[in-house]
């Protein structure tokens, strides 16, 4: 018995235990609710906003292209976390066992670094948009945009495959609670009773050359658009550059923003109350915003929304 009790502390295989939000909340029934309607929100939004790219000509283009790989991220993302921490507060279950919080964590790993770097992406098409648009068609065509795109994915994955296999193989001889919703690296590296300050530097190297590049990609760009759009004569031109900036400049603060305070600060300033609402934030809040900026701000998108509910109702 002792010898059983001793593998299960010192290896990964037994299971953790998901402290979640609902513990802190007053009124966990209704949290509950308003999760369940925000993940239906984010999954409807997204969808319609892919299937609205999809069906109409007039949306395929460069921008819509990855506008639509962002809201195919989103609705994994969201799914990833999300379903299964409804369901273990419905159930009154609150375990995950370490293969499933090792996939959980290579999943929203994989997709937290496409992201990242899909911004980029989105944001030198703008840059080839603006600064070089009669060249534009021949700078970024379709194979064009499915290499970048798959080059997100990709560079997401190895994210996932590095850090995943490290975090989930450490011994967990103190307590398996994990004070979050879900396993995020932060939070189940804690755990661990090995040193794992040499690890927790590699992850902080590894996510500034996930954030540095990117953020370098998306600098740039928009330093140049914005000395473009400055040596722009036409009004018209100047305000329709900004409509179709803005919305993109709106989702990096925000996705940026969030990701630099859980990878890149120190630990002190961190806290398991911090940490959950920031990752509230951008794992179920920003899924959610993304098609709206996208959508409301875009008149394009509103324009074909417009035309296929009136089709509708007409029929």
């Amino acid at each position: 018995m002792a010898n059983t009790t001793w593998m299960a502390n010192h290896t990964g295989w037994s299971d953790f235990i998901l402290m979640g939000l609902f513990r802190r909340s007053k009124h966990p029934a209704l949290l509950c609710v308003v999760i369940f309607v925000v993940f239906l929100m984010a999954l409807s939004g997204n969808a319609v906003l892919i299937l609205l790219i999809h069906c109409d000509s007039h949306l395929h283009t460069p921008m819509y292209f990855f506008i639509s790989q962002l809201s195919l991220m989103d609705m994994v993302y969201i799914s990833v976390t999300v379903p299964k921490m409804l369901l273990d507060q419905v159930m009154g279950v609150n375990k995950i066992s370490a293969p499933e919080c090792g996939v959980q964590m290579f999943l929203y790993l994989t997709l937290v670094g496409s992201e990242f770097f899909l911004l980029a992406a989105m944001a030198y098409d703008r840059y080839v948009a603006i600064c070089h648009p009669l060249r534009y068609p021949v700078l970024m065509t379709h194979r064009v945009c499915l290499f970048l795109a798959s080059g997100c994915w990709f560079l997401g994955s190895v994210d996932g495959f590095m850090l995943t296999p490290i975090t989930m193989t450490f011994p967990f001889c103190r307590s398996r609670e994990i004070h979050h919703f879900f396993c995020e690296v932060p939070a189940v590296t804690v755990l661990s009773c090995s040193d794992t300050s040499l690890y927790e530097t590699l992850m902080y190297l590894c996510c500034v050359l996930m954030l540095l590049i990117p953020v370098t990609v998306i600098s740039s760009s928009y330093l140049l658009i914005l000395l473009t759009i400055h040596r722009m004569n036409s009004a018209e031109g100047r305000k329709k550059a900004f409509a179709t900036c803005s919305s993109h400049l709106t989702v990096v603060i925000l996705f940026y923003g969030a990701a630099i305070y859980t990878y890149m600060l120190p630990s002190s300033y961190h806290t398991p109350e911090k940490d959950m609402m920031v990752s509230v934030f951008y794992t179920i809040l920003t899924p959610v915003l993304n098609p709206l900026i996208y959508s409301l701000r875009n008149k394009d998108v509103m324009g074909v929304l417009k035309k296929r509910l009136t089709v509708r109702i007409v029929l």
